[in-house]
């Protein structure tokens, strides 16, 4: 489905990526871990088109994704939950959940759409006429994810999903994204929190200072004390 060979990204004068190569399969949640700085999110970016490699190929089912636009990406069912959220603050809840729609060439089955928002997140159903500024971290994490899922990803991007987030919290978000699995969606998950990553995804990667420093089956790194110990923090 998507795959990236011998990716290199500078920004400026910095080299942030080097090399990075990672595969993800239909139907799989893959987990792209590291720490600050290890260039997880510019990874998410230069997929999305928001950054351009200047060596590697990025290809998505038979595309070359570093030829085309952000938009375009979208198009092709790629979508993108950025770190820190971004919603429209002073838009209600189901404001931004339009949003998240709006890119779609097709506008039939919207209101399906919005029914498997709210079964996957009830509280914004219960919301969904309040603004998006007044509502909890955690609430607003969920709009973001809603707003990713409105669009009807078929790859679905997360990036940091439970940055910042009270661990009752955390667990609500980790049960969404097993939902969101099981329902056929494929997810490649950025995430500092190891333990997360790995339990939800069946195979990750670790990028350190711009480079993958490992890549296997999320059980065989768990089971690693050495790997544990050298890269997870777990």
């Amino acid at each position: 489905m998507l795959r990236l060979v011998d990716v290199h990204v500078r920004r400026g004068a910095k080299q942030v990526l080097r090399g990075v190569s990672l595969e993800v399969l239909p139907g799989e949640v893959v987990t792209l871990l590291g720490a600050n700085g290890a260039g997880k999110t510019t990874t998410l970016r230069t997929i999305s088109g928001l950054l351009r490699p200047h060596a590697g190929t990025i290809e998505y089912d038979g595309h070359d994704l570093a030829r085309l636009s952000p938009r375009a990406i979208v198009q092709l069912g790629i979508v993108q939950v950025p770190e820190g959220r971004l919603l429209f603050p002073d838009m209600t809840v189901r404001e931004n959940l339009e949003v998240g729609a709006a890119g779609r060439s097709r506008r039939d089955g919207l209101q399906d759409d919005f029914e498997r928002v709210f079964a996957l997140f009830p509280v914004l159903l219960e919301r969904q006429r309040q603004l998006a500024a007044t509502l909890s971290g955690g609430q607003q994490q969920m709009v973001a994810i809603a707003r990713g899922l409105m669009a009807r990803p078929a790859l679905f991007l997360l990036d940091e999903p439970s940055l910042g987030l009270a661990p009752q919290m955390v667990r609500q978000i980790a049960l969404a994204i097993q939902d969101i699995s099981a329902a056929g969606t494929t997810i490649l998950l950025v995430e500092q929190n190891a333990a997360l990553g790995l339990r939800l995804a069946k195979r990750a990667y670790v990028l350190e200072n711009g480079h993958m420093a490992l890549a296997g089956e999320s059980s065989a790194l768990l089971a690693s004390s050495g790997v544990r110990d050298a890269y997870l923090g777990v």
